[in-house]
């Protein structure tokens, strides 16, 4: 793809890769779908996993690969969760276009179902025996997130692939060549803050990766937090030291407080961090078992909608109770 075509494109389109040779992970399912290609033993597919891992960049590659460019629209039917995904889909668009031959073209079809556990159960069984009824004809690739909202019918009729999150190994270099088609002023701190905050997503990587370049202009470990608006590590030392060495509870209360509001910052991701610099805190096992569980409380309270102050003074809570059964067994 030429940098000055599709210029308005966001990154993760622009540089989607367009073959299988592009792609940067999961070799060996890669190595198993090419086999299937070239030995015309296509099955209908199966993939499952998180998010930016890759599972729809695979199936456009293979589908490129098998079918012309003049082939593509009419040989190939792609469905997402923006779509209307209920049993009157399946019933007509998809029965329509899987009973369907197209005129001197041998081959199958191929329909793709991206994040299919959004399809309801009903729909799934309507699915199951158009699956079967037409495999001469038409071939399914079923894509989801989460491998149990898929009825068992409809996995045992697939060979299933499970796309793991990318490693970082695999990822700096794709995102580095980007980095270099792109002309990014990119520091070493700002790479590694895009890969602790992407937990293997690519898509995000890359979506993180522009917005920040947009906004600052240099992507560097501040930039990238300051962009997403995740806490900064200097503000969770403080926000640590604070609640492991201020005595006064509403002194401590009111400058994690008012820290939170300036910055903007969620109680939630803020938790999340001090989850991550409390393991690397010597503490006596007990007294980390008795925070973490803690924490955990805390956090599950916060997912149904507490109030965010109120949970604050928990936290605060905890950690003075830590001091104490410290003090105690010292």
């Amino acid at each position: 793809m030429t940098l000055d075509k599709n210029v308005n494109l966001p990154w993760v389109e622009k540089y989607r890769p367009a073959t299988l040779d592009d792609l940067v992970s999961h070799e060996d399912i890669i190595t198993t779908i090419n086999k299937f290609i070239k030995e015309d033993q296509l099955p209908h597919l199966l993939f499952y996993g998180p998010p930016g891992t890759g599972k729809t960049s695979t199936i456009l590659a293979c589908a490129r690969q098998i079918y012309t460019p003049q082939q593509f629209s009419s040989m190939v039917l792609e469905l997402n969760a923006s779509d209307d995904r209920g049993i009157g889909i399946v019933r007509g668009q998809i029965l329509s276009f899987a009973s369907t031959r197209t005129i001197f073209k041998a081959g199958f079809k191929l329909i793709i179902l991206d994040e299919a556990d959004a399809m309801t159960n009903d729909a799934q069984n309507a699915l199951r025996r158009i699956i079967e009824k037409y495999t001469e004809n038409v071939r399914f690739c079923i894509i989801c997130n989460y491998l149990g909202k898929i009825i068992p019918a409809i996995q045992s009729r697939c060979t299933r692939f499970r796309f793991a999150p990318l490693q970082s190994s695999q990822i700096v270099p794709r995102v580095q060549d980007i980095i270099a088609k792109e002309n990014i002023d990119v520091t070493e701190d700002g790479i590694k803050a895009l890969l602790t905050l992407s937990g293997g997503d690519m898509r995000k990587i890359l979506n993180t990766l522009q917005s920040t370049w947009m906004s600052h202009k240099k992507v560097t470990e501040d930039n990238v937090y300051s962009c997403v608006g995740h806490p900064l590590r200097s503000d969770i030392s403080s926000i640590v030291n604070w609640l492991l060495n201020e005595d006064d509870f509403a002194r401590c209360y009111q400058q994690i407080k008012d820290l939170k509001d300036s910055k903007g910052l969620a109680l939630s991701d803020i938790l999340t961090e001090i989850h991550t610099f409390v393991h690397r805190t010597e503490l006596p096992s007990d007294v980390l078992i008795q925070l973490l569980s803690k924490m955990a409380d805390l956090e599950q309270r916060l997912s149904v909608g507490c109030t965010e102050n109120t949970q604050l003074v928990s936290l605060i809570a905890f950690f003075q109770q830590v001091r104490d059964l410290v003090q105690l067994e010292q």
